[in-house]
Protein backbone atom coordinates (compact mmCIF):
# COMPACT_ATOMS: atom_id res chain seq x y z
CA UNK A 1 0.00 0.00 0.00
CA UNK A 2 1.94 2.99 -1.46
CA UNK A 3 -1.17 5.59 -1.69
CA UNK A 4 -4.52 6.35 -0.07
CA UNK A 5 -7.63 5.94 -1.47
CA UNK A 6 -8.67 8.86 -2.74
CA UNK A 7 -5.36 8.36 -5.02
CA UNK A 8 -1.88 10.26 -4.70
CA UNK A 9 0.35 10.33 -1.52
CA UNK A 10 -0.85 11.18 1.72
CA UNK A 11 0.39 14.46 3.21
CA UNK A 12 0.07 17.20 6.01
CA UNK A 13 -2.83 18.49 3.40
CA UNK A 14 -5.23 15.97 4.27
CA UNK A 15 -5.43 16.59 7.92
CA UNK A 16 -8.82 17.09 8.42
CA UNK A 17 -10.14 20.24 10.34
CA UNK A 18 -9.33 19.44 14.07
CA UNK A 19 -10.80 21.79 15.48
CA UNK A 20 -12.19 21.38 18.79
CA UNK A 21 -9.62 18.40 19.76
CA UNK A 22 -7.33 18.72 22.65
CA UNK A 23 -3.68 17.75 21.72
CA UNK A 24 -0.63 16.48 24.40
CA UNK A 25 2.51 16.36 22.39
CA UNK A 26 5.49 15.02 24.59
CA UNK A 27 9.08 16.35 23.42
CA UNK A 28 7.27 19.01 21.14
CA UNK A 29 10.25 21.73 21.82
CA UNK A 30 12.22 20.64 18.75
CA UNK A 31 11.85 17.98 15.44
CA UNK A 32 9.27 15.93 14.84
CA UNK A 33 7.39 17.25 17.62
CA UNK A 34 7.83 20.05 16.73
CA UNK A 35 6.12 19.95 13.42
CA UNK A 36 3.47 17.78 14.19
CA UNK A 37 2.12 20.29 16.97
CA UNK A 38 2.66 23.01 14.44
CA UNK A 39 0.25 20.96 11.70
CA UNK A 40 -2.22 20.12 14.19
CA UNK A 41 -2.70 23.76 15.47
CA UNK A 42 -2.22 25.08 12.02
CA UNK A 43 -5.90 22.62 11.15
CA UNK A 44 -7.66 24.14 15.19
CA UNK A 45 -6.54 22.03 17.55
CA UNK A 46 -5.97 22.94 20.84
CA UNK A 47 -2.50 21.69 21.01
CA UNK A 48 -0.44 21.26 24.37
CA UNK A 49 3.45 21.19 24.43
CA UNK A 50 4.49 18.77 27.21
CA UNK A 51 8.56 19.16 27.52
CA UNK A 52 11.00 19.29 30.55
CA UNK A 53 12.69 22.99 29.24
CA UNK A 54 10.27 26.47 30.20
CA UNK A 55 12.42 28.35 28.24
CA UNK A 56 12.29 25.91 25.05
CA UNK A 57 8.62 24.73 25.52
CA UNK A 58 7.97 28.68 26.09
CA UNK A 59 9.67 29.59 22.55
CA UNK A 60 8.30 26.74 20.79
CA UNK A 61 4.66 27.88 21.41
CA UNK A 62 5.72 31.41 20.40
CA UNK A 63 7.05 29.89 16.95
CA UNK A 64 4.17 27.93 16.50
CA UNK A 65 1.88 30.66 17.51
CA UNK A 66 3.52 33.08 14.82
CA UNK A 67 3.38 30.59 11.73
CA UNK A 68 -0.51 29.82 12.66
CA UNK A 69 -1.28 33.56 12.87
CA UNK A 70 0.39 33.88 9.04
CA UNK A 71 -0.02 32.42 5.51
CA UNK A 72 -0.37 28.58 6.67
CA UNK A 73 3.25 28.48 5.23
CA UNK A 74 6.48 27.56 7.39
CA UNK A 75 9.80 29.44 6.53
CA UNK A 76 13.24 27.56 6.24
CA UNK A 77 13.83 25.54 9.50
CA UNK A 78 15.18 22.60 11.10
CA UNK A 79 12.43 20.42 9.42
CA UNK A 80 12.33 22.17 6.06
CA UNK A 81 9.88 24.45 4.61
CA UNK A 82 6.56 23.16 4.58
CA UNK A 83 3.16 24.23 3.36
CA UNK A 84 0.01 22.59 5.32
CA UNK A 85 -2.71 24.90 3.18
CA UNK A 86 -5.58 27.02 4.73
CA UNK A 87 -4.72 28.03 8.33
CA UNK A 88 -7.46 27.17 10.66
CA UNK A 89 -7.69 28.87 14.54
CA UNK A 90 -5.77 26.58 16.90
CA UNK A 91 -4.62 27.00 20.55
CA UNK A 92 -1.01 26.34 21.59
CA UNK A 93 -0.79 25.52 25.52
CA UNK A 94 2.37 24.46 27.55
CA UNK A 95 3.40 22.00 30.34
CA UNK A 96 6.03 20.99 32.37
CA UNK A 97 7.39 17.44 31.82
CA UNK A 98 10.16 15.40 32.81
CA UNK A 99 9.93 11.82 31.32
CA UNK A 100 12.80 10.55 32.94
CA UNK A 101 11.23 11.47 36.68
CA UNK A 102 7.97 9.74 37.60
CA UNK A 103 7.45 12.58 40.03
CA UNK A 104 7.64 14.89 37.18
CA UNK A 105 5.05 12.47 34.80
CA UNK A 106 2.40 12.35 38.05
CA UNK A 107 2.37 16.22 38.75
CA UNK A 108 2.20 17.28 34.97
CA UNK A 109 -0.52 14.45 34.70
CA UNK A 110 -2.66 15.90 37.60
CA UNK A 111 -1.83 19.17 35.82
CA UNK A 112 -2.89 18.61 32.44
CA UNK A 113 -6.26 16.71 33.89
CA UNK A 114 -7.25 19.53 35.90
CA UNK A 115 -6.73 21.79 32.94
CA UNK A 116 -7.84 19.67 29.97
CA UNK A 117 -10.79 16.87 31.83
CA UNK A 118 -11.02 15.97 27.96
CA UNK A 119 -8.27 14.86 25.96
CA UNK A 120 -8.51 13.45 21.94
CA UNK A 121 -5.00 12.85 21.68
CA UNK A 122 -2.28 11.94 23.40
CA UNK A 123 1.42 11.62 20.96
CA UNK A 124 4.19 9.78 23.04
CA UNK A 125 6.65 11.80 20.66
CA UNK A 126 9.92 12.93 23.20
CA UNK A 127 12.76 10.02 23.54
CA UNK A 128 16.39 10.19 23.86
CA UNK A 129 18.79 8.57 21.52
CA UNK A 130 21.88 6.11 21.91
CA UNK A 131 23.37 8.82 24.74
CA UNK A 132 26.42 7.45 27.11
CA UNK A 133 25.04 5.66 30.08
CA UNK A 134 23.09 7.09 32.25
CA UNK A 135 20.06 6.96 35.03
CA UNK A 136 16.86 8.66 35.01
CA UNK A 137 15.68 10.05 38.86
CA UNK A 138 14.21 7.16 39.83
CA UNK A 139 16.80 4.75 38.40
CA UNK A 140 16.25 3.27 35.33
CA UNK A 141 18.19 3.04 32.81
CA UNK A 142 18.01 6.59 30.69
CA UNK A 143 16.64 5.02 27.22
CA UNK A 144 14.29 2.35 28.41
CA UNK A 145 13.05 4.75 31.37
CA UNK A 146 12.24 7.87 29.03
CA UNK A 147 11.43 6.15 25.73
CA UNK A 148 9.11 3.20 27.13
CA UNK A 149 8.42 3.52 31.05
CA UNK A 150 7.82 7.79 31.11
CA UNK A 151 5.13 7.25 28.66
CA UNK A 152 3.62 3.76 30.05
CA UNK A 153 3.25 6.03 33.46
CA UNK A 154 2.07 9.21 31.47
CA UNK A 155 -0.24 7.42 29.34
CA UNK A 156 -2.07 5.49 32.17
CA UNK A 157 -2.81 8.63 34.16
CA UNK A 158 -4.44 10.89 31.74
CA UNK A 159 -6.45 7.79 29.95
CA UNK A 160 -9.41 8.29 32.08
CA UNK A 161 -9.47 11.33 30.69
CA UNK A 162 -9.85 9.87 27.08
CA UNK A 163 -11.68 6.91 27.29
CA UNK A 164 -14.93 8.07 27.10
CA UNK A 165 -13.96 10.59 24.60
CA UNK A 166 -15.54 9.36 20.74
CA UNK A 167 -12.19 9.39 18.38
CA UNK A 168 -9.65 9.76 21.12
CA UNK A 169 -6.19 8.54 20.29
CA UNK A 170 -2.91 7.29 21.82
CA UNK A 171 -0.18 7.74 18.98
CA UNK A 172 3.29 6.36 20.13
CA UNK A 173 6.76 7.21 18.32
CA UNK A 174 8.83 3.93 17.74
CA UNK A 175 11.43 3.78 15.37
CA UNK A 176 12.76 1.28 12.62
CA UNK A 177 15.76 0.97 15.52
CA UNK A 178 12.97 -1.76 16.98
CA UNK A 179 14.42 -4.55 14.78
CA UNK A 180 17.83 -4.47 16.90
CA UNK A 181 15.61 -4.57 19.94
CA UNK A 182 15.52 -7.54 22.79
CA UNK A 183 13.58 -7.60 25.94
CA UNK A 184 16.04 -9.02 28.30
CA UNK A 185 13.83 -9.04 31.51
CA UNK A 186 17.07 -10.17 33.60
CA UNK A 187 18.71 -6.81 32.65
CA UNK A 188 16.18 -4.04 31.04
CA UNK A 189 17.87 -1.64 32.58
CA UNK A 190 21.36 -2.49 31.39
CA UNK A 191 22.51 -2.71 34.67
CA UNK A 192 25.02 -5.76 33.58
CA UNK A 193 26.26 -4.47 30.10
CA UNK A 194 24.91 -1.25 28.13
CA UNK A 195 25.49 -1.31 24.63
CA UNK A 196 23.92 2.37 23.33
CA UNK A 197 22.17 1.38 19.85
CA UNK A 198 21.00 -2.06 21.80
CA UNK A 199 19.13 -0.06 24.68
CA UNK A 200 17.82 2.13 22.00
CA UNK A 201 16.34 -0.86 20.17
CA UNK A 202 15.09 -2.47 23.24
CA UNK A 203 13.20 0.77 23.89
CA UNK A 204 11.88 1.09 20.91
CA UNK A 205 10.98 -2.06 20.94
CA UNK A 206 8.38 -1.53 23.94
CA UNK A 207 7.21 1.26 22.42
CA UNK A 208 5.40 -0.94 19.89
CA UNK A 209 4.94 -3.87 22.29
CA UNK A 210 3.16 -1.19 24.59
CA UNK A 211 0.82 0.25 22.13
CA UNK A 212 -0.59 -3.09 20.90
CA UNK A 213 -1.04 -4.50 24.22
CA UNK A 214 -2.64 -1.17 25.05
CA UNK A 215 -5.42 -1.47 21.85
CA UNK A 216 -5.86 -5.43 23.48
CA UNK A 217 -7.11 -3.51 26.14
CA UNK A 218 -8.98 -0.81 25.08
CA UNK A 219 -10.84 -2.97 23.04
CA UNK A 220 -11.27 -5.73 25.33
CA UNK A 221 -13.26 -2.82 27.12
CA UNK A 222 -14.95 -1.34 24.60
CA UNK A 223 -13.28 1.78 25.13
CA UNK A 224 -13.94 4.63 22.32
CA UNK A 225 -9.85 5.41 22.46
CA UNK A 226 -7.54 3.69 20.41
CA UNK A 227 -3.89 3.28 20.26
CA UNK A 228 -1.69 3.57 17.37
CA UNK A 229 2.36 3.66 16.63
CA UNK A 230 4.25 5.37 14.29
CA UNK A 231 8.22 5.78 12.71
CA UNK A 232 10.25 8.47 10.84
CA UNK A 233 12.27 6.50 8.84
CA UNK A 234 15.30 8.31 8.75
CA UNK A 235 14.71 11.99 9.76
CA UNK A 236 17.23 15.12 10.45
CA UNK A 237 16.25 16.01 13.91
CA UNK A 238 17.78 16.95 17.03
CA UNK A 239 17.87 13.39 18.23
CA UNK A 240 20.77 12.50 16.50
CA UNK A 241 22.90 14.82 18.11
CA UNK A 242 24.59 11.50 19.64
CA UNK A 243 25.38 9.85 16.86
CA UNK A 244 28.97 9.67 15.45
CA UNK A 245 30.24 13.18 13.63
CA UNK A 246 30.86 11.10 10.59
CA UNK A 247 26.94 9.54 10.59
CA UNK A 248 25.77 13.36 11.69
CA UNK A 249 27.65 14.34 8.31
CA UNK A 250 26.62 11.80 6.31
CA UNK A 251 23.16 12.20 7.05
CA UNK A 252 23.32 16.61 6.78
CA UNK A 253 21.35 18.29 4.38
CA UNK A 254 24.41 19.63 2.09
CA UNK A 255 23.99 15.84 0.98
CA UNK A 256 21.02 16.12 0.06
CA UNK A 257 21.80 14.97 -3.79
CA UNK A 258 23.53 11.71 -2.35
CA UNK A 259 21.24 10.96 1.15
CA UNK A 260 17.53 11.92 -0.31
CA UNK A 261 16.70 8.19 -0.83
CA UNK A 262 17.68 7.28 3.02
CA UNK A 263 16.89 10.52 4.86
CA UNK A 264 14.38 12.54 5.22
CA UNK A 265 13.62 16.44 6.65
CA UNK A 266 11.53 16.46 10.07
CA UNK A 267 8.50 17.54 8.01
CA UNK A 268 8.27 14.26 6.02
CA UNK A 269 9.33 12.17 8.98
CA UNK A 270 6.40 13.80 11.39
CA UNK A 271 4.11 12.67 8.82
CA UNK A 272 3.06 9.12 9.92
CA UNK A 273 2.62 10.33 13.34
CA UNK A 274 -0.07 12.78 11.69
CA UNK A 275 -1.66 10.31 10.06
CA UNK A 276 -1.96 7.90 12.92
CA UNK A 277 -3.19 10.59 14.75
CA UNK A 278 -6.27 12.41 12.57
CA UNK A 279 -6.71 9.49 9.52
CA UNK A 280 -10.50 8.75 9.89
CA UNK A 281 -9.66 5.74 7.91
CA UNK A 282 -6.92 4.44 10.81
CA UNK A 283 -7.83 1.65 13.32
CA UNK A 284 -6.10 0.46 16.75
CA UNK A 285 -3.16 -1.12 16.45
CA UNK A 286 -1.98 -0.07 13.32
CA UNK A 287 1.49 0.84 12.74
CA UNK A 288 2.71 3.59 10.16
CA UNK A 289 6.14 4.70 8.24
CA UNK A 290 7.36 5.72 5.56
CA UNK A 291 6.63 4.08 2.06
CA UNK A 292 10.01 4.03 0.70
CA UNK A 293 12.73 1.24 0.34
CA UNK A 294 13.04 -0.23 4.29
CA UNK A 295 10.76 2.68 5.75
CA UNK A 296 13.17 5.28 5.59
CA UNK A 297 12.06 7.64 3.53
CA UNK A 298 8.60 8.50 1.99
CA UNK A 299 5.17 8.97 2.27
CA UNK A 300 2.83 7.35 5.26
CA UNK A 301 1.37 3.91 5.24
CA UNK A 302 0.49 0.85 7.02
CA UNK A 303 4.12 -1.20 7.81
CA UNK A 304 4.74 -3.99 9.41
CA UNK A 305 6.75 -4.32 12.36
CA UNK A 306 9.11 -7.12 13.26
CA UNK A 307 7.96 -10.80 14.30
CA UNK A 308 9.19 -9.81 17.64
CA UNK A 309 7.31 -6.90 18.75
CA UNK A 310 3.95 -9.05 17.98
CA UNK A 311 5.06 -11.82 20.75
CA UNK A 312 1.44 -11.40 22.95
CA UNK A 313 3.26 -13.17 25.71
CA UNK A 314 6.03 -10.94 26.17
CA UNK A 315 3.89 -7.92 25.53
CA UNK A 316 1.60 -8.93 28.40
CA UNK A 317 5.30 -10.10 30.33
CA UNK A 318 6.51 -6.50 29.49
CA UNK A 319 3.09 -4.71 30.53
CA UNK A 320 2.98 -6.45 33.87
CA UNK A 321 7.02 -5.36 34.16
CA UNK A 322 6.18 -1.52 33.96
CA UNK A 323 3.50 -1.69 36.39
CA UNK A 324 5.57 -2.98 38.85
CA UNK A 325 8.53 -0.25 37.98
CA UNK A 326 6.16 2.64 37.87
CA UNK A 327 3.39 1.78 39.93
CA UNK A 328 0.86 2.80 37.40
CA UNK A 329 -2.01 0.62 36.85
CA UNK A 330 -4.53 1.27 33.90
CA UNK A 331 -8.44 2.05 34.15
CA UNK A 332 -9.00 -0.71 31.54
Amino acid sequence: MRQRSGGGHWTAADVGDQSGRVAVITGATSGLGLETARVLAQHGATVVLAARDHARTAAAADQIRALTSGSGQAGPDKTGPVKTGPVKTGTVETAELDLASLESVRTAAADLAARFPRLDLLINNAGVMMPPYSLTKDGFELQFGTNHLGHFALTGLLLSSMLAQPGSRVVTVSSNGHRAGRLNFDDLQSARHYQKMAAYGRSKLANLMFTYELQRRLSAAGAHTIALAAHPGTARTDLTRHMSGLAQAAMSSRFSALNSRWVQDGSMGALPTLRAATDPAAIGGTYYGPDGPLQMTGYPVVVTSSTRSQNKEVQRRLWAESEKLTGITYPV
